[in-house]
């Protein structure tokens, strides 16, 4: 299959694919164009046709995972904690970080297991396979380990603020529903614009 074509036939669902992980739209058009010269550079490899659509969506899932990485070994390691939570919230509106806090707040109220997944995982850049040998975990356990602790800070931001997303699943706007739910929330809504 020619690059063109594969440009015509992927260029759409590709940038959609990937714009629901990356919240920035200029990423994510950096992030399509890194895919389509791998596409481009390595296409006469592909032995098998009928094999290319599982092909290109594993090259951009390599792609994006690639860009995270990259994303974090850049930040200097003497950021602040609230810097380094563009895990969470990519824009650094005032929103962002105040919710940021509550969040850093929340992480440290969790059980110590799901404290410690998360924060070396989320902060701290180790891998999930990494955080199951120093925890004692099979790959599939430091996974479930993690999975759980983000769904146990879900929770408790959803019950300490009512949250406003766009689309693309960005933060728009917050509204704690009580005073002093985590100690840096304010009482005040903010806005993301």
């Amino acid at each position: 299959m020619q690059s063109e074509k594969v440009w015509r036939s992927f260029s759409d669902p590709l940038k959609q694919f990937i714009g629901k992980r990356v919240s920035n739209e200029f990423d994510t058009d950096d992030i399509l164009q890194d895919v389509f010269i791998k596409i481009h550079l390595h296409i006469n490899n592909l032995q098998d046709d009928k094999n290319i659509h599982s092909w290109i969506y594993q090259i951009t899932r390599h792609t994006i995972i690639d860009f995270y990485r990259r994303r974090k070994r850049d930040s200097s390691s003497t950021q602040t904690i609230i810097e380094q939570e563009d895990l969470f919230f990519p824009d650094s509106s005032d929103a962002h970080v105040e919710l940021a806090k509550c969040l850093k707040e929340m992480v440290n109220d969790l059980p110590v297991a799901y404290r410690d997944a998360i924060q070396s995982t989320e902060f701290e850049g180790m891998t999930q396979k990494e955080l199951g040998t120093k925890m004692g975990l099979s790959l599939s356990g430091a996974k479930s380990r993690v999975q759980r602790a983000r769904g146990k800070l879900q929770e408790m931001l959803l019950t300490c603020c009512q949250i406003e997303l766009d689309r693309r699943g960005t933060v728009i706007s917050y509204t704690p529903y009580k005073v002093g739910c985590a100690d840096n929330c304010t009482s005040n809504p903010k806005s993301v614009k």
